[in-house]
């Protein structure tokens, strides 16, 4: 059964850091492509970062770069996103997500389209 469980989000003022985590079923983790995306009130959702879980370099959106990382505990099948110097456009509901059978096409890896499974989301709120 596929499951994402996601925790780790509140409210933090800008500057602030938080770490938001995603465990996920063995069989979801394994050798897939796993991201972390963001959807604030009248917003599409938008790509943050991603990974390929088997191994390879991290995919971050500009907006982020610099201030988030993501990383993976491949032990406990979980994906994290270490958020620093938040600003307040920060501010969303957090999903995690993970490809599937079918992985992204080559420089899709932030495209929600590209992701078959979904968490249930965490809330972050960042106050200036």
């Amino acid at each position: 059964q596929v499951q994402l469980v996601e925790s780790g989000g509140g409210s933090v003022q800008a500057g602030g850091s938080l770490r938001l985590s995603c465990a996920a079923s063995r069989y979801t983790y394994s050798r897939n492509y796993m991201g972390w995306f963001r959807q604030a009130p009248g917003k599409e959702r938008e790509g943050v970062a991603a990974l390929y879980t088997g191994g390879s370099t991290p995919y971050y959106a500009d907006s982020v770069k610099g201030r988030f990382t993501i990383s993976q505990d491949n032990a406990k099948n979980t994906v994290y996103l270490q958020m620093n110097s938040l600003k307040p456009e920060d501010t969303a509901m957090y999903y995690c997500a993970a490809s599937g059978l079918r992985p992204p096409a080559f420089g899709t890896y932030l495209f929600p389209s590209e992701y078959s499974y979904w968490g249930q989301g965490t809330q972050v709120t960042v106050s200036s």
